[in-house]
Formats: C-alpha cells, sequence, structure tokens
C-alpha cells in the first residue's frame, strides 16, 4: 500500500512568505499576499511557534523548515523563504554532517 497523500487540487488557498529579520529576536515574520484570513491566520501561528526563538543556523531550523512545507502543502498554500541571502548563498544557514 502506498502512503502518498493525495495532490492538492486546484489553485492555491493562499500564499505565505516567511521573512528572516536578524540574529536578535523576534527573529522571523510572516506575510501574506492572499488567502483567506482564518486558514492564513492559523498557519502563521503554526509557523512561528515551530521557529520561534530559532536563527536559521541552528541544528532544529531544518527539521521545522521541512515541517512547515509540509504543512503548506496539506493546506495547499504557496510558501516563500526570504532568508536575507541570495538562493546560492542560502546553503550556508544550513548545517552539514546531518543525518
Amino acid at each position: 500500500m502506498s502512503s502518498q497523500q493525495p495532490e492538492p487540487s486546484g489553485p492555491p488557498r493562499g500564499h505565505v512568505r516567511v521573512v528572516y529579520l536578524g540574529p536578535v529576536a523576534p527573529h522571523w515574520r510572516v506575510d501574506s499576499d492572499f488567502g483567506e484570513r482564518n486558514l492564513i491566520e492559523d498557519l502563521r501561528q503554526r509557523i512561528l511557534a515551530r521557529l520561534l526563538l530559532l536563527p536559521p543556523h541552528d541544528p532544529q531550523f531544518r527539521r521545522n523548515r521541512e515541517r512547515i512545507i509540509r504543512d503548506a502543502e496539506r493546506e495547499n498554500v504557496l510558501l516563500e523563504w526570504d532568508l536575507g541571502v541570495p538562493e546560492d548563498e542560502g546553503d550556508e544557514f544550513m548545517v552539514t554532517g546531518e543525518s
């Protein structure tokens, strides 16, 4: 049996952008361009709960980022990350040697 989730159908229900504000807490801000207010606010609360006091160079960031991505996919919401560095330099925040 396959444990894959069905692909979301239809257009995205909303959009959120997760922005890294810097090394001083709060580290994160969650913006939205469109979507139902309740849906976006619930997702915003879950995102901020996962990232509270967690800078992008922390080893827990990678695991929580994957959870946030799965949450957005499940809700059929477009997710964008702004870590304040160009895409090709974003790996400096990723911790190497994790399994």
